[in-house]
Formats: structure tokens, sequence, C-alpha cells
């Protein structure tokens, strides 16, 4: 959960409005407390009727923002990112998901984050 609190702390200095972009920052790697094995899965099924088409684009190819970054992704796989109309969020999250390894750094708290998240709702409406 720190990593992932880190994650939306970086997420939400980039682009604090947002509600999509923050709820995967929030939320990409929740399967791996679900199946250590298939995580992106798991989470996407968990999260099933929860969040939304984007939300689910953002965190089902978020491991692959890792790869072009690190330029080992196909061109092809690199093509069909590129074409979405999130892939510079995609990349954002990537990189917001690296950073956000330190020990130590100080986070907000899951409710505080919730409670973001839960106004940010309240304004799209």
């Amino acid at each position: 959960m720190y990593h992932s609190l880190q994650v939306f702390d970086l997420a939400s200095d980039e682009l604090p409005y947002d509600e999509e972009f923050l709820t995967a920052a929030l939320l990409h790697d929740i399967g791996k407390a679900i199946d250590p094995y298939e995580p992106v899965a798991a989470g996407l099924e968990a999260l099933d009727g929860f969040i939304t088409e984007r939300t689910v684009w953002l965190i089902e190819h978020h491991m692959e923002a890792h790869k072009l970054n690190d330029h080992t992704i196909g061109a092809r796989a690199r093509k069909r990112l590129q074409a979405h109309e999130s892939y510079r969020e995609l990349v954002l999250l990537g990189e917001c998901d690296r950073a956000g390894r330190q020990q130590g750094v100080e986070t907000s708290d899951l409710e505080g984050a919730l409670d973001y998240l839960r106004e940010l709702a309240a304004q799209n409406f």
C-alpha cells in the first residue's frame, strides 16, 4: 500500500484533476494481493464494474509503460499504445510507478487519497 500511495501522490502532483488517472495510480498494483502470478488480470477482475474503461486501460497496460521507458517494447506494441488517446498518461503512470519506490517518503494516507478521489468525483457531476 505504501508504494501505491507514493504513486498516487506523484500522480496527483502531475495531473491533480484527472480522476481516472489518479484512480489507476492508486489501484495499479491491487492484483498483487490477490494473485502474484497474474496480478493485473486479478486486479482488473476484482475492480470490474467499479472503474471506468480508461482506468482499466491504464492499469491493464501499466507494465508496458516500463518497457516503453526501458526501450524494450516491440515496435508494433509501441505503435498500438501510442495510438490510444491516453498514451501520454500511461507513460506518466509508468514514470510515477518507478519513482514511487522510495523508503521513508511521507505519503497521503489511504483515507486521504480516497477522500481526494471522492471530491473529484463530486466535482465531475
